[in-house]
Parts: structure tokens; C-alpha cells; sequence
């Protein structure tokens, strides 16, 4: 084992990951992926020529794009929630509702009626220095956008970026994951309904494929996934000078202050932790509580689960583990934490061990967790709660901060002090504040992370603004002051201006 950037690395971990990729990039039956990467160049290729021969699409073009895909994902609504459910053994439909469809309809019409003012070319001040002229920043599409989405929401995180990368009036090309090929179905469907391929293309396959799909000559790469996954995709990106967004994920925190009220405390995080089972990059990945109430927040959290998912067997409001690879990676960090010495409290009172046999678990609380664990080296991805306790505030924020920086930051907390302390002094690509989850949802705010989980934004303007060139045009026209800047530098008016610039 080593440290990296405040992380326990198991090179046994690193190579069954390595292991793994290899294994899948095998079972891609004969040549079948050397067909699909043909396609694929040639539909690069085709949107390419596209961009030549049209670089810049008019506003009412993009508009009515936009609205031609809201009136597809209303109408295929049921399918999607459908062929989700289908792809995780069961997926619950209000969270395909929730966390898919109506942000993604929401997102639409924000941007719908903002665009023209977002494409308005914006004046600047071009300063003393440069009178007579006009400075303007131009909002130019970049060309052809390449997006990589997860297999997590691979709705929401499919047509999130693309609803931005259209609105900026650019080809897109989507890499779909091959862990959810009803959903793909169903998205590559309403794709072709709403678009050609030389506007907007799917593409499938495994490994293979989508390492050919990042070396393509993208004008900007959108990947949503892992971080290791991240640095692959911005080291093939780096070879064509590829901008990149990476949106990421890593191990984001909640703190519980000394004084909120505990059943408050858990009411606003729990659904973060619980919605697609944990499946989330900013759902809560461990809890940083006062030692002394740590027993109190288990009891807490326990009721809360109750609460929300009454005869859990039967209930139909909580999804499963997507698949059984994933299962088994869970079973498998649960098993690495209890050998190692850590405490399981299940979220319901029955304390049955999970299996990766059965994808549907409740949070399984752990207690007793140290830095030699998986739990705590990995992010989790799913229904594992580890609780690490501290004696003061300031000892939480000194173990945020001795860690990769964070997708999301979560504060359990009244006191004024406390929350501007948090705010001000750790990092994260985001931050809630008695809250858990829902700052993703802000349509006219960025998201997105730092450090190790991740670079750039998207949502609102910063999203039209990522899949944009920010092209500055300077104009002189009848009246030119540039003689006074000009050789021959001697003259008495010039040593005078430049000496009142200096002054």
C-alpha cells in the first residue's frame, strides 16, 4: 500500500481494476467493435463537415432543436422510466422521474428562454489604452462535442450536457454505457426522432469502443464517471489538445455540528444517501459526527429509513444495485471493513448480513472505520454509510482537508460561524447547507468539481459557456489613435503619454 493525496492506494485494487477493464475489452464478440468504430469515424467525420459548411447555427435553429427534444423525452417518458428499471432488475420509477426526466424538461425551458440573450454578442471596455476602438465577445460554437455518459443516470447525464452543447449551437456525438442497453434503446430512439446523425449521434460498445471514441478529434470532451477513468480520458484527450469537462465523483463528506437537532440532521441528508440506492456522485460517501452522538444519529437514521420506506421488502420507492458486478464490489468492501474491524448497523432493525445475491440493501451504517479500509479508500457508490467521529469542529475540517478535494460538501449546521468557517475554508465542487443532493438541481447555477473530482461547469450560462469559444473582436474604424503606440517612440507627445500611463 501507499499514500496518495491523503488516500490509502491498494495496488491490489488498482490491478483487479486493470484486470477488469481488460477482461470486458474481451468479451467484445470478434471484430463486431472494428465495425463500430468505422461508424463512428465516419459519422465524426460527417459532423465535421457540417461545422464547415455551417459553423454557426442561428438562434431559431437551436431553439426549436431544443423544443423538438423536450416534446420527444415527455412523450417517451414511460419508456425511459421503463427501460431503467429493466437495466437495474428494478429501478424505482418516481426516481427515474425525479432525478431524469422533470430536471431535464426544467433545464430546457431555462435555457429556451434565455438563449437569445445568451448569444447576444457582449460589449466590453476596451480602456484608455486602446481608444477609438470597440470591443466585443463573440459566443461561437466549438464544432463537435464528444460526451461520455455513466451508466448511473444515464438519462439525465446523457442529455443534461447535450441540451448545453446544443444550446451553444454545436454536432454532438454520445458514447452511451454498456451497462444499460434497454435505456440506450430508448435514447437512441428519441435521438433519431429529434435529430440526424450529422447533428446529433449514439454511439455503443464496451471498452474498446470508448477508448477510440476519446482519441477522436473532438472540438471538446465531456466525461461524467470515475476519476481514474477521468485521468484516462484526459491523458487520450491531451494527445489532440482536446478541451475537456471532467465531471467526477470522489468521497464527499457531511458534517454534524455539536448542536443541530439530530432527527433535523438526518431528515435532510438521508434521501441523498438513499435515492438510487446511493448510485450518486454527490451522494453523501461518510458522515463526520461528534463522537458523543454518534449513537444518537445511528438511532436517527434508523427511524428516518423507516419512515421513508415502510415494508421495505414490498416497498416500490427504492431501487436496486444496477447490476451484479457492482453488488459484488460492495459485498466485497463491507467484507474488507468488517474483517478489518469495523461495526455494521443496519438502517432497519433486522441486522442480516447483505449479499451481493440480493441488489436490494438498506444503508448499512459502519462505525469504526479506519484508512486501511476500502470503505474509506474508494468511492462507495451505493447504500454504504461509514461514520467517522471527532472531538471538534476544526478536527472535521482538518480530515476534509488532508483529502482529495471533494465533488460535494455537505454541512449539518445553525451556527453562523460554523457554516462560514466551512465555506470559506474547504473546497468541494459544490456545497449544501442543511441540505444534501439538491444543488445539482439549480438550473441557473454551475456545477461541477475540483481537484480530483473533476474540471469545468455546466448547468445555466456556465454550460453554454463551457461548449462555447469566448471569441474577443476588436474593431477601429474611422478614428485611429494607434500612432501615439507606433515607432518612432521619440516623439515629445509620446514620451509625455506614456509617462502619464506609468504614473
Amino acid at each position: 500500500m501507499r499514500k496518495q493525496g491523503g488516500y490509502v492506494i491498494n495496488e491490489e485494487v488498482v490491478y483487479r481494476d486493470l484486470v477488469s477493464a481488460e477482461e470486458a475489452r474481451m468479451t467484445e464478440s470478434g471484430s463486431q467493435w472494428l465495425e463500430t468504430v468505422k461508424e463512428m469515424r465516419e459519422t465524426f467525420d460527417a459532423q465535421k463537415e457540417q461545422v464547415s459548411q455551417c459553423p454557426f447555427l442561428e438562434y431559431s435553429h437551436r431553439r426549436d432543436a431544443l423544443l423538438r427534444l423536450r416534446q420527444a423525452i415527455k412523450q417517451k417518458s414511460s419508456a425511459l422510466q421503463q427501460a431503467l428499471s429493466d437495466d437495474y432488475g428494478y429501478r424505482a420509477p418516481v426516481d427515474t422521474e425525479i432525478a431524469d426526466i422533470l430536471p431535464l424538461l426544467h433545464q430546457i425551458d431555462y435555457t429556451r428562454h434565455r438563449l437569445k440573450r445568451w448569444m447576444k454578442p457582449q460589449k466590453r471596455r476596451p480602456g484608455i489604452t486602446l481608444l477609438g476602438t470597440k470591443l466585443v465577445v463573440h459566443s461561437q460554437p466549438k464544432g463537435v462535442v464528444g460526451i461520455i455518459v455513466p451508466w448511473n443516470f444515464p438519462v439525465m447525464l446523457a442529455v443534461s450536457p447535450l441540451i448545453c452543447a446544443l444550446a451553444a449551437g454545436n454536432r454532438v456525438m454520445l458514447k452511451l454505457s454498456e451497462f444499460t442497453p434497454n435505456t440506450n434503446q430508448v435514447l437512441r430512439a428519441l435521438i433519431a426522432e429529434v435529430f440526424s446523425p450529422n447533428e446529433v449521434a449514439v454511439v455503443e460498445g464496451e471498452v474498446e469502443v470508448s477508448r477510440r471514441f476519446t482519441e477522436l478529434e473532438f472540438d471538446h470532451l465531456f466525461f461524467t464517471g470515475s476519476t481514474q477513468v477521468g485521468r484516462q480520458v484526459m491523458l487520450a484527450a491531451a494527445d489532440n489538445l482536446t478541451p475537456v469537462t471532467l465531471e467526477l465523483g470522489g468521497k464527499s463528506p457531511v458534517i454534524i455540528d455539536d448542536q443541530i437537532d439530530m432527527d433535523v440532521a438526518v431528515s435532510r441528508l438521508i434521501y441523498g444517501k438513499c435515492l438510487n440506492a446511493g448510485q450518486i456522485c454527490v451522494a453523501p460517501d461518510y458522515v463526520l459526527c461528534p463522537e458523543h452522538r454518534q449513537e444518537a444519529f445511528i438511532h436517527a437514521y434508523q427511524r428516518a429509513f423507516r419512515a421513508m420506506y415502510p415494508d421495505f421488502e414490498a416497498n416500490q420507492d427504492y431501487s436496486q444495485i444496477v447490476n451484479q458486478p457492482q453488488a459484488t464490489r460492495l459485498e466485497e468492501t463491507l467484507q474488507d471493513a468488517l474483517d478489518k474491524g469495523a461495526r455494521r448497523w443496519c438502517a432497519l432493525d433486522q441486522q442480516t448480513m447483505p449479499t451481493a445475491a440480493k441488489r436490494r440493501w438498506p444503508t448499512q451504517l459502519l462505525t469504526q472505520v479506519t484508512d486501511d479500509m476500502r470503505v474509506m479508500q474508494e468511492e462507495i457508490f451505493g447504500p454504504l454509510l461509514p461514520v467517522v467521529t471527532y472531538q471538534d469542529i476544526s478536527e472535521a475540517l482538518r480530515y476534509i482537508q488532508a483529502r482529495p478535494r471533494p465533488l460535494a460538501l455537505y454541512l449539518m449546521s445553525n451556527d453562523a460561524e460554523i457554516r462560514a468557517q466551512v465555506t470559506t475554508q474547504l473546497h468541494a465542487g459544490g456545497m449544501g447547507i442543511n441540505e444534501t443532493l439538491f444543488h445539482v438541481a439549480a438550473e441557473d447555477a454551475p456545477f461541477g468539481g475540483i481537484g480530483d473530482s473533476g474540471m469545468g461547469h455546466y448547468h445555466g450560462i456556465e454550460g453554454f459557456y463551457t461548449f462555447s469559444h469566448r471569441k474577443t473582436v476588436l474593431t477601429r474604424d474611422k478614428w485611429d489613435t494607434s500612432f501615439l503606440v507606433k515607432p518612432p517612440y521619440n516623439r515629445w507627445y509620446k514620451r509625455l503619454m506614456r509617462w502619464w500611463l506609468m504614473r
